[in-house]
This record gives structure tokens, C-alpha cells and sequence, in this order.
């Protein structure tokens, strides 16, 4: 990784926001992305209980993909379809899908929603990350594919190579980059996982 570029990044952000996300000119961008609102839709309606309610489940991550400002606005409609598509036992292999993505064996959960969405043809990143991110948004990662090839050609990093398609080996490298992102920069500019890349997109 190259640290002169990523202190050189969080110095001119702070020069411009000396509060960082929680800066008084973020307001709008706060606003627009509404992040804690759908981050506490996503941890009351996503417990490991409510899990065992596969149509809550299916109702639940439909919202949030939905509701979400990150999501595009051309991978809502399919996604919707694939959802509103699902018979009751396709529901049920969602549900144990999500409890294992976030409450157990999280590769395993990872690897079944891929395999669901991808015999859909809509196995995309930001739906992939997104419900996941929301429900714990200073572990897990969004991955935005413009923000992530731009974060490593940003900062040089040599050791992690961009996927289209989504894969775990992938998506752990990419968890794990924020997280030593995160230890070098000043806390304001990670209040959660797609600020920190936010921060950086700002960069390139």
C-alpha cells in the first residue's frame, strides 16, 4: 500500500472537513445516503430469531435493497423480480442463506446467496454487500466495483486484484484492506465501512 498517498488523502480531506463525516458541510450527503436509518431497519428486522421467518426475510431484504441510495437504480427492478419470484421453499433457502451470512458460517451464507442470485443472472457486488453492510456497518463491506478498482489503483495495492464476479476470497482481501484503512486514518473518517471508501473515492 502506498501511506504517503492515503495520509496525503486524509489531510486534504480534513483541510476541507475538519470534522469528517460528522462536518457540518457533510450534512447533504449524509441526508442523501440516510445511512442509519436503513442500518437500524436492517439490525431490528435481521436478528438470528427473525431469521427463522423466511417471508419477513425476503419482505425485509427487498426493502433494503430497495431503499438503499448505493444500490443502482438498474439493479432494483431485476432484483425485485427475483424476490417477488421466490416460492415458499426458495424463501426458506434465502432466509437460511442471510442467518449464515450474518450470524454464523459467513462464507457458507456468502457462497448460497451467490448461488441463488447467480442462477438469476443478477449476482452483483452491491447486492451481494449491501444488506450485510447495513447490518453491521463497521465490519462488513459494500462493494461499490468503480470504488473498489479505484481504491486499489489509488493506494498501489498489489496484493488484491478486482473480480467482477463476486467471490469470498475477494471480499475478505477487500474487508481486510478497510480494516488496516481504517487503523491509519483519523476515526472521523470512518464512522462506518462506505464512508471510509467514500473518503477515498473522493481521492480519484
Amino acid at each position: 500500500m502506498n501511506y504517503d498517498k492515503l495520509y496525503e488523502a486524509e489531510a486534504s480531506f480534513l483541510m476541507r472537513y475538519p470534522e469528517g463525516f460528522a462536518d457540518p458541510a457533510m450534512q447533504e450527503l449524509r441526508r442523501k445516503h440516510n445511512v442509519d436509518k436503513l442500518v437500524n431497519f436492517a439490525q431490528e428486522n435481521l436478528t438470528k430469531v427473525q431469521c427463522n421467518k423466511p417471508e419477513h426475510v425476503a419482505d425485509t431484504v427487498l426493502k433494503i435493497v430497495s431503499r438503499s441510495s448505493m444500490v443502482s437504480r438498474f439493479e432494483k427492478p431485476p432484483f425485485k423480480a427475483f424476490i417477488t419470484g421466490l416460492d415458499s421453499h426458495e424463501k426458506a433457502s434465502l432466509a437460511g442463506a442471510i442467518e449464515h451470512r450474518l450470524h454464523g458460517r459467513k462464507q457458507r451464507g456468502f457462497e448460497h446467496i451467490l448461488g441463488m442470485l447467480a442462477h438469476h443472472k443478477i449476482a452483483k457486488w452491491a447486492v451481494m454487500s449491501v444488506v450485510p453492510f447495513y447490518y453491521a456497518p463497521r465490519i462488513e463491506a459494500f462493494v461499490k466495483p468503480t470504488t473498489a478498482k479505484g481504491i486499489l489503483r489509488y493506494l498501489e495495492i498489489s496484493d488484491l486484484t478486482y473480480q467482477a464476479t463476486p467471490s469470498w476470497a475477494f471480499y475478505k482481501g477487500y474487508k481486510q484492506l478497510l480494516g488496516t484503512i481504517r487503523k491509519q486514518v483519523d476515526p472521523a473518517l470512518s464512522p462506518n465501512n462506505a464512508a471510509l471508501t467514500g473518503f477515498l473515492m473522493m481521492q480519484f
